[in-house]
């Protein structure tokens, strides 16, 4: 059996030197979001020869994520089943890419039943397209800027530093109170991953935004990078009825990233949970890739 341990903080130089030995995009290849998630889903994490190796629970149960690291891949996946076994749960990687199920059904030939997951499907997008918006197709999103600036003269935006983090808290806690019944949040507890995300902020080596109107903060933002080419929006938070808010911070953030990360093609803003209206939302800004994503089931 695999000796698997709760994923801690201490766990990150090793796990960020085996996510550097591959190109994922995929959102949940990233040392924070394997840890802000981990009260939620159970994060367990393993090192098998020179293979990142992680274990969670979801609501359709025990699973893996798809081995990452160098060397031969094969025998990793093997002791993953046999861990499964041991552990008397069935075999199953979630999250699995296009190019990994290809290369599991060359490896495995006839032995996983690959299934879909849409709700889990990353929207990638070029930095460009999201800090300049031009073109008809994003004509909407000009607009929405547009009537942010008329109805907010005096916004401003700045990263999110030490000195003004606690404000993120507060509006955070604000946003809650106005929104008890988001189905993806849960109240500023222990297990919330915004505050575990906040309150490891430097640890994470996480950059965020704020936007104010006034003076008071009305939305923030967190991200780190994925890879050299693909930096990951974490959390996007803003007063739903200040009209633009979302976009202009979208936008704001975007151009960020581009003067801070110039090597960066593509920010991935992650799933949508198979909730229409997330959907709705991440399709309207036309994404540029979409990383596809299956269960790999072992056939008993």
């Amino acid at each position: 059996m695999i000796n698997f341990k709760t994923i801690t903080l201490s766990d990150k130089q090793w796990i960020d030197q085996l996510l550097a030995k591959v190109n994922k995009r995929g959102c949940e290849y990233t040392f924070t979001n394997m840890f802000i998630w981990s009260y939620k889903f159970d994060v367990k994490v393993a090192k098998v020869n020179d293979y990142l190796v992680v274990k969670l629970n979801l609501p359709a149960g025990r699973c893996y994520m798809y081995p990452v690291g160098s060397g031969d891949i094969k025998p990793v996946i093997i002791e993953l089943k046999r861990d499964a076994e041991e552990s008397n749960h069935d075999f199953f990687m979630t999250g699995v890419d296009q190019k990994s199920v290809s290369e599991l059904a060359e490896l495995f030939p006839d032995c996983f039943v690959y299934e879909e997951e849409r709700s889990s499907f990353d929207y990638l997008y070029s930095v460009e397209k999201l800090a300049e918006l031009s073109g008809r197709k994003l004509h909407g999103k000009r607009t929405h800027i547009s009537r942010f600036i008329e109805n907010n003269p005096d916004w401003s935006y700045e990263p999110l530093t030490q000195d003004n983090i606690q404000e993120c808290y507060r509006m955070d806690r604000e946003w809650y109170k106005l929104n008890p019944d988001n189905q993806y949040r849960t109240d500023l507890n222990e297990g919330n991953e915004i505050k575990r995300a906040l309150d490891n902020y430097a640890e994470l080596k996480l950059d965020g935004g704020i936007l104010r109107s006034n003076g008071r903060v009305i939305g923030f933002t967190l991200g780190g990078k994925i890879n050299e080419d693909t930096y990951d929006v974490h959390f996007e938070e803003a007063y739903k009825d200040i009209s633009g808010a979302y976009t202009m911070i979208n936008r704001e953030f975007a151009r960020y990233i581009r003067q801070t990360y110039p090597e960066v093609v593509y920010i991935n803003r992650e799933d949508d949970l198979g909730m229409p209206g997330l959907r709705k939302a991440k399709q309207s800004y036309y994404p540029d890739l979409m990383i596809e994503k299956h269960s790999a089931i072992y056939k008993k």
